[in-house]
C-alpha cells in the first residue's frame, strides 16, 4: 500500500514538472496599472553616406517611447529631445526640422573646408522604471559637429502618473527643507570627492560663488535620489560626469508626506 502511494506521488511530481517546464503565456511588458508605450525610432543618413556604415558617415538618430494617450508626457519627452542640444540660435520645433538643419550644417561645413570629417547625432530616451504612480525615464544624447571633442548629455524625467506632470524637488520637499537636503548632499559629495568639510571648491569645480549646489537633474529610484552633473557643469570636460546618490535613509524626515517616494520609505 505504501509502495502504491509513493508511486502516485512520484507520478504527480513528474506531471507537475512537465507542466511547469512548458513555455507559458508571454508576460505583457506593461502591467494594467502602468502606462502603455512603444518605442519609436527615427534615423536619417546624409546624402553622401552611400554604402558606408552608420559609424562612418553623418547620421542623425532618435529613439524614444511614445506613450498611449499621454499627450503631456509625450510633449515633455519631445521637449527634451529638441532641447538636449541646441544646434541653432533657437530650439527647433520638430525632429524633422532639427535633422534638416543638422544635415544642412554638415553640408555647409564640408563645402567650406573640404573636410572629410562626418557629424554624428544620437539621442535616445528609455524607460527606467514604472509603477502605478511614477514613471522614470532617462534621456541620453551624443553630438559631434567638429571641434576638439563631441558633447554628451544625460538627463531624467520623473513623471507623476496620477497628477500627469513632471516631478520637481519642491514636489518632494518643502522650500525650507531643500536647503537641508543640500547640506546632506554636500556631505555626501565631499566624501565621494575625498574632500574635507572645509576644503575650498574654488580650484577644481565650477560651482557658482564656489558654493556647493544641487542641480535639478535627478531621478527617483527605489533607494534614493540620484543626481547627475553633466560634462562641463561642475568639472572640466576630461573629468566626465559626476553622480551623487542621496539615500532616503538620510533624508526621510525632510520629505513631504504622501509624495510619490513614500512607497519607498520604510
Amino acid at each position: 500500500m505504501r509502495t502504491g502511494y509513493l508511486a502516485i506521488c512520484l507520478l504527480t511530481v513528474l506531471i507537475s514538472s512537465c507542466m511547469w517546464g512548458k513555455p507559458g503565456k508571454k508576460v505583457p511588458d506593461i502591467n494594467r496599472d502602468t502606462l502603455a508605450y512603444k518605442y519609436t525610432a527615427f534615423k536619417q543618413r546624409a546624402a553622401d553616406c552611400g554604402n558606408k556604415a552608420d559609424s562612418d558617415c553623418t547620421v542623425a538618430k532618435f529613439n524614444y517611447p511614445d506613450f498611449k494617450g499621454q499627450k503631456a508626457l509625450n510633449d515633455t519627452i519631445a521637449g527634451k529631445l529638441l532641447n538636449m542640444f541646441q544646434l541653432g540660435e533657437k530650439p527647433d520645433t520638430s525632429l524633422a526640422t532639427l535633422t534638416k538643419n543638422f544635415m544642412t550644417d554638415y553640408i555647409s561645413s564640408k563645402r567650406g573646408d573640404g573636410s572629410s570629417m562626418f557629424y554624428a547625432l544620437d539621442v535616445n530616451v528609455k524607460v527606467l522604471r514604472q509603477d502605478s504612480s511614477l514613471t522614470t525615464l532617462e534621456t541620453n544624447g551624443y553630438v559631434f559637429t567638429g571641434g576638439a571633442h563631441p558633447s554628451s548629455y544625460t538627463g531624467f524625467i520623473n513623471w507623476n502618473t496620477k497628477a500627469d506632470k513632471s516631478i520637481t524637488l519642491t514636489d518632494l520637499f518643502t522650500p525650507g527643507n531643500i536647503s537641508k537636503l543640500e547640506a546632506v548632499a554636500e556631505r555626501i559629495f565631499r566624501k565621494n570627492e575625498k574632500l574635507s568639510d572645509t576644503a575650498s571648491l574654488a580650484d577644481n569645480y565650477f560651482f557658482k560663488d564656489n558654493k556647493f549646489a544641487l542641480n535639478s537633474n535627478f531621478s527617483v529610484t527605489p533607494t534614493g535620489l540620484r543626481f547627475l552633473y553633466n560634462q562641463y557643469e561642475i568639472k572640466p570636460y576630461a573629468a566626465g560626469t559626476t553622480e551623487l546618490v542621496i539615500p532616503y535613509t538620510q533624508i526621510k524626515s525632510l520629505l513631504r508626506p504622501n509624495s510619490v517616494v513614500a512607497q519607498y520609505i520604510k
